[in-house]
């Protein structure tokens, strides 16, 4: 195998710069010899990333290249790899992202990747994603390369806009695998579970014993029924309605459907008290992370717990999967679908099963969704096309009507005031948007 050259753009991100960095690591056999390129526009938070990463590097015995650059453009040229897990000054504007639609009477879930802070979101990242990309693409050798955003849309935009190969990642599907798990009462390692749709949005399409190969879908029908009516009451209605579970939970479900805040309550008119806790705990986590990174700083002990640990993140599974061709199956990958789901639109960026080879990462065909489920779906490609063409192109219609298309929103008012509200908000971070 020859040598690799992996770039991670936010390497000094809270949870995911750390997990990809130990996971490089814990995969260090199998990558000996790679190039590993720390990117951040932090300076700060870089540095600490890049002497953790050269302490591990020392203690495994050397078997990678470090390098680091608040300057991606300096580190770019050559990869193989390109990890993108970038944010714009996340915790601030979620909290915007949050606040303004409340204001004018939208029950709001999260506010992430669906709903109006789900559109903001996009506005900001897409942006910076492509221009990353586009840099990349006019350089030399663009085949085989890899590009990890957890944002169906963004991966739309790299896949509209860029001819990069592109794959999104996301640790969800474990969630989904864990609730049906407990359900069941089996360990996670005897279910086989197939999930499909879009990111945040997936149906379980087949449950079954990974020994015997028996359908499990009966089973858990009369062990849902069993649980307290508090575990999951919205995947419950939309499995009553529609025949499947879905696979990704509550809360990140609400943010698509229209009616979740009939069961969530980040919805409830008591939001006002739930929504501190939301941004606390991300603070925290990230806290958490920077208490950890600073002890394995000069701590042994931390640093070897570090260098034994593997995140839920896949991304460098994947990696391994193409370097060693080990046509390994992953359970959720975001990719183009061309023709993967059937009656789903081909240029749609779906969550899907796919086989990791020397030939990069392919969705497997898994047919058609049932026709309730698609339609679902189908509506949420329509808002992802829209949101994309606005956050390149900085068009306001196409935001608006992405927001009226939303089942989040249900006021022609409310969705033109809050638009007003957030694009002016956020005026500073929106580089396709001209200031009004």
């Amino acid at each position: 195998m020859p040598d690799s050259h992996i770039v991670l753009i936010g390497a000094g991100s809270a949870g995911v710069g750390l997990d990809t960095l130990c996971d490089l690591f814990a995969h260090r056999d199998d990558l000996a010899g790679a190039t590993i390129g720390l990117v951040d526009v932090d300076a700060p938070a870089l540095a600490k990333v890049e002497r953790l990463a050269q302490r591990l590097n020392a203690a495994s015995g050397a078997p990678f290249t470090i390098q680091a650059s608040t300057d991606r453009r300096a580190l770019l040229p050559g990869a193989e790899f390109v990890i993108i897990a970038v944010e714009v000054n996340r915790l601030p504007l979620w909290r915007l992202d949050w606040e303004i639609p409340r204001r004018h009477g939208v029950r709001h879930i999260l506010g992430e990747n669906g709903g109006p802070g789900g559109l903001l979101h996009a506005l900001r990242t897409v942006p910076l994603v492509l221009e990353i990309a586009r840099y990349r693409s006019a350089l030399p050798g663009r085949t085989g390369h890899q590009f990890y955003q957890p944002l169906s849309r963004a991966c739309l935009a790299l896949s509209r806009y860029t001819r990069l190969n592109v794959i999104g990642l996301c640790h969800q599907i474990g969630a989904g695998l864990a609730n049906v798990a407990q359900t069941l009462d089996l360990d996670e390692s005897e279910i086989d579970l197939q999930a499909v749709g879009i990111n945040h949005f997936t149906w379980i399409t087949a449950l079954r014993h990974r020994r015997s190969g028996a359908d499990l879908y009966p089973a858990f029908r009369t062990r849902l029924a069993l649980r307290p009516p508090t575990f999951e009451p919205l995947s419950r209605r939309l499995y009553d309605a529609f025949g499947l579970f879905p696979a990704t939970g509550d809360d990140h479900l609400g943010e698509e459907i229209g009616w979740a805040w009939e069961t969530d309550p980040l919805a409830a008119d008591t939001a006002a008290a739930v929504e501190p806790a939301l941004f606390r705990s991300q603070q925290g986590l990230k806290e958490m992370t920077a208490a950890a990174l600073d002890e394995a700083l000069h701590d042994d002990d931390a640093l070897a717990a570090l260098l034994d640990h593997r995140s839920d993140e896949r991304i460098v599974p994947v990696i391994c999967g193409v370097l060693h061709n080990r046509l390994q199956l992953e359970l959720a990958v975001n990719v183009v679908n061309h023709g993967a789901v059937h009656n789903l639109p081909d240029w749609m960026v779906v969550e899907t099963p796919a086989v990791v080879s020397r030939a990069g990462v392919q969705p497997l065909a898994v047919g058609d969704l049932p026709a309730g489920c698609a339609a679902l779906l189908q509506q949420r490609s329509a808002i992802a096309s829209l949101t994309v063409e606005a956050a390149v192109h900085g068009d306001r219609q196409a935001a608006l009507q992405a927001l009226l298309l939303d089942p989040v929103v249900n006021s022609y008012t409310a969705a033109a005031a809050l638009l007003d509200d957030l694009l002016a908000a956020q005026a500073g971070y929106l580089p396709t948007f001209a200031p009004t």
